[in-house]
């Protein structure tokens, strides 16, 4: 019996930053959490992000999941290419190219948290208030950050300020200010009374 592939679909979502573009695929593209990429050397473990850093107005790569969030420069507006980024990815992905090699990904995202930008977060180290922090961003902070093409990650929790990482869509997002306060701030607060003062993006 012959297999037949699934053809790869593409569209383009707008997202509440200007700037980045989120391109959803039906299929997945990464098993791991997320792989964010800020130039073509760091590419090197997604031979699709590779080649989209040829595009000259691509200034960042975000995969997470099914989808891709790119980041561009400001001489070009999305309307003018959307359409031919998307026709690339799709055909990219119809072909059989891979967006992650998740085996190359490890070493870096290691060496990373080892450079200190960010620690390597081991669930057994955390204290019962940081793991309940942790649970309650990946319930219910995290789907609505990736509906928007982005990422949120826990870094540390001291004299009640919790520090978090934006990442994709979310970092350097004009609405982001808003989201940190208005949203995530709110939730912890409401689900962990007296226990948080703050939320503070640490972006490196």
């Amino acid at each position: 019996m012959e297999i037949k592939r699934v053809p790869v679909s593409i569209y383009a979502e707008m997202t509440p930053n200007p700037k980045v573009m989120k391109f959803v695929s039906n299929k997945l593209l990464l098993q791991s959490d997320s792989a964010e990429f800020r130039n073509i050397d760091e590419a090197k473990p997604s031979p699709l992000a590779t080649k989209l850093f040829h595009f000259p107005f691509v200034k960042e790569v975000f995969i997470s999941g099914n989808y891709i969030a790119l980041a561009k420069f400001d001489i070009v507006e999305w309307d003018d290419v959307a359409q031919e980024v998307r026709v690339f990815i799709t055909e990219f992905l119809q072909d059989g190219g891979i967006a992650v090699d998740e085996e190359q990904l490890t070493p870096i995202q290691e060496e990373k948290a080892v450079q200190g930008s960010g620690p390597a977060l081991n669930p057994e180290d955390l204290g019962e208030v940081e793991a309940r922090i942790v649970d309650i961003l990946e319930e219910y902070i995290k789907p609505a950050v990736a509906q928007d093409g982005g990422n949120i990650a826990f870094m540390a929790y001291k004299d009640k300020i919790v520090e978090v990482q934006l990442q994709g869509a979310c970092s350097g997002c004009p609405s982001s200010t808003m989201t940190l306060k208005n949203g995530i701030l709110s939730i912890l607060q409401k689900m962990l009374p007296t226990l948080v003062d703050d939320v503070v993006a640490v972006n490196g």
